[in-house]
């Protein structure tokens, strides 16, 4: 069994930072990609960024430059450093893990930005 924790979300306004985190813990704790994906009302699940065991990332055009994802694989943890947030970066924010075939996914946290 695998349990994948976020925290970090939360209520911040247009211009302000937020860092998810997510940790890892149960029967595997290393995994060979980490990514970050996003969930607005109403809308359909994306990717934000990925980050693979040797530190290639990956991000959505709409995050680049804003957005930085990295892990500490010491610490079975993943990060994502917002930066600039925008109103429509609102969405429940899903930390998923892949090894192999298998891939796992945390319960989610709330980033809303608004004034």
């Amino acid at each position: 069994q695998v349990q994948l924790v976020e925290s970090g979300g939360g209520l911040v306004q247009p211009g302000g930072s937020l860092r998810l985190s997510c940790a890892a813990s149960g029967s595997r704790t290393f995994f060979t990609i980490y990514a970050w994906y996003r969930q607005p009302p109403g809308k359909q699940r994306d990717l934000v960024a990925r980050i693979t065991s040797g530190g290639t990332t990956n991000y959505a055009d709409s995050v680049k430059g804003r957005f930085t994802i990295s892990r500490d694989n010491a610490k079975n943890t993943v990060y994502l450093q917002m930066n600039s947030l925008k109103p429509e970066d609102t969405a429940v924010y899903y930390c998923n893990a892949a090894f192999g075939p298998n891939t796992y996914w945390g319960q989610g946290t709330q980033v809303t930005v608004s004034s």
